[in-house]
């Protein structure tokens, strides 16, 4: 498994990052048990993976634990997450305090299993709540940081609804984060001109979600998004086949598939570090791993990739 430096926190990771939460929950989405979640965790740590995404709304934290207790807890970079209020990214939620907040870390250490995350983040912050962080929990966070219950402080941003990255754009000058996750996909490549600029300055940590989600997981779901780009304005119509966008890239001798495609423009993104992808079926994620290993996309590629899509802006991939 390739490795990163994932900026200021000095840690080397693996460059594919497993991601517990997205549409499948390692499964426990469609209804699989802990213990087979734990199998799936287990299995991409044999693979080589030893950057783990979860979060306390996932409800995978006990399978994260379950299986991380069979390894070497230091070879591993264990990261999780807490809304920080009661409705999530809903502008007005009620916020937590910095005890409450506090008290969910407690929770997410308990059910991992472990003394201490490498990476504790602020989940889906909206730019409304991003005041609140600041000025009550960042504070709080920082003395469970000063305790060792956290080596490193994150933010995430709720792509679904901030395509623009609103808040990061806010949050990041400032340097108080040492890891930032951001959307960023075929459909989406914003980040590259607002987000991974300052990244790379400030010697940020990246991980990189929605990569490949519902999207662009089919033909058929890559011409839906796509036809919605085309209907905004934000892709010339007539730049890509209608009915499969994606598919005079594919039939490049060497690109094996629409995921093959997806994956590698991430994961070769100047910025781009760590790239999460997530799965309950160990088969899947063998594939989304060879495929984030794979060297880059042929420049000529990659090129037309970005021009067709340089101005789109209002897609998640969601």
């Amino acid at each position: 498994m390739q490795t990163v430096r994932l900026g200021r926190t000095e840690a080397f990771v693996s460059v594919a990052g497993l991601g517990c939460g997205g549409h499948s929950r390692l499964g426990m989405a469609r209804g699989a048990s802990e213990g087979e979640a734990a199998r799936v965790v287990s299995h991409a740590i044999e693979r080589g993976v030893t950057f783990i995404d979860t979060a306390r709304i996932y409800g995978t934290e006990g399978a994260v634990g379950r299986a991380i207790a069979d390894h070497d807890r230091p070879s591993l970079y264990i990261s999780t997450k807490s809304w920080v209020g009661e409705g999530g990214s809903q502008e007005r939620p009620r916020l937590y305090s910095a005890a409450e907040f506090t008290a969910n870390l407690e929770d997410s250490l308990r059910r991992l299993g472990t003394d201490y995350v490498d990476l504790f983040h602020f989940h889906g912050v909206s730019l409304e709540q991003l005041p609140h962080v600041r000025e009550v929990l960042l504070p709080a966070v920082r003395r469970q940081q000063e305790l060792g219950k956290v080596r490193h402080i994150g933010l995430t941003e709720i792509f679904r609804f901030d395509t623009g990255h609103a808040m990061l754009r806010e949050a990041l000058p400032t340097g108080d984060f040492d890891v930032v996750m951001v959307g960023f996909n075929l459909l989406n490549q914003t980040a590259r001109a607002t987000v991974f600029p300052v990244t790379q300055a400030l010697d940020l940590g990246t991980l990189i979600m929605f990569a490949v989600r519902r999207g662009l997981n089919s033909v058929a779901h890559a011409a839906q998004a796509v036809a919605e780009l085309v209907a905004k304005g934000e892709v010339d119509e007539g730049a890509l086949d209608p009915a499969d966008p994606f598919g005079a890239f594919t039939r490049h001798p060497d690109i094996a598939g629409q995921l093959d495609l997806a994956y590698r423009f991430c994961r070769h993104e100047p910025g781009a570090q760590v790239v999460l992808t997530g799965t309950g079926s160990t088969t899947h994620l063998d594939e989304n791993l060879a495929a984030i290993q794979r060297p880059p996309l042929p420049e000529e590629v990659r090129a037309t990739l970005m021009r067709v899509f340089a101005r789109a802006t209002s897609a998640s991939g969601e």
